[in-house]
């Protein structure tokens, strides 16, 4: 249950920081490790979790994640950022947890899934008129395509950029830029009768719950 419940105060890791990590848990460093799971725990979890909106899925699908990960470290190149690699090895899980369960009753399109392809922190009081609006948000998210929400995700929470999202989800960029805009698109389309300035909608930052 490492990867169910948030830490507050959790730093996330300079890329120099998180290199040296990196370094140590190759060697065998389990405090080193550790250390990487702590600083990327929620943050995977809340990305596979929206995906997939199965927490039970969502845990395994991370315990998978790290686990390879860590196994695989030999192989890893310092030249990317580990967190990316990680939400590449999580999101390709994520893609193939969805077929195994969209296989049975045909719901999947398998061309569309291979081909190519937080909560939104509201500047707004925290009155019931804000947690509606961020109801809602998310609502308009969960519709989006997996390949939109997951690009919206790594954007908006990641802070990921439109190459390291092409990196991410294994697309050329040119691709990446076009899901992050259609995805905008269909939210401002399913929120324009709620948010009449977008400029009270910061990014998808907070934990997804």
């Amino acid at each position: 249950m490492i990867l169910r419940q948030a830490e507050n105060g959790v730093q996330r890791l300079t890329r120099r920081m998180e290199r040296r990590l990196v370094a140590q848990a190759r060697g065998g460093d389990e405090e080193a490790a550790r250390r990487l799971v702590d600083s990327h725990k929620d943050r995977l979890f809340a990305f596979v979790w929206r995906i997939l909106r199965d927490h039970e899925d969502s845990e395994e699908i991370c315990q998978e994640a790290f686990l390879r990960a860590f196994s695989s470290l030999d192989s890893f190149s310092p030249e990317y950022r580990f967190s990316t690699w990680l939400f590449t090895i999580a999101y390709r899980l994520c893609l193939n947890q969805i077929r195994r369960k969209k296989a049975l009753t045909g719901e999947v399109d398998f061309s569309n899934l291979s081909a190519s392809d937080d909560d939104v922190c509201v500047q707004l009081a925290e009155s019931e008129e804000a947690r509606r609006l961020k109801d809602k948000i998310w609502e308009a998210v969960d519709e989006l395509s997996v390949q939109q929400r997951a690009a919206v995700l790594l954007f908006y929470r990641e802070e990921m950029s439109c190459d390291q999202i092409a990196q991410t989800l294994g697309i050329p960029m040119a691709t990446a830029k076009s899901h992050l805009h259609r995805a905008r698109g269909r939210l401002r389309d399913a929120l324009s009768g709620l948010v009449k300035d977008w400029t009270q909608v910061q990014a998808l930052r907070e934990a997804a719950s």
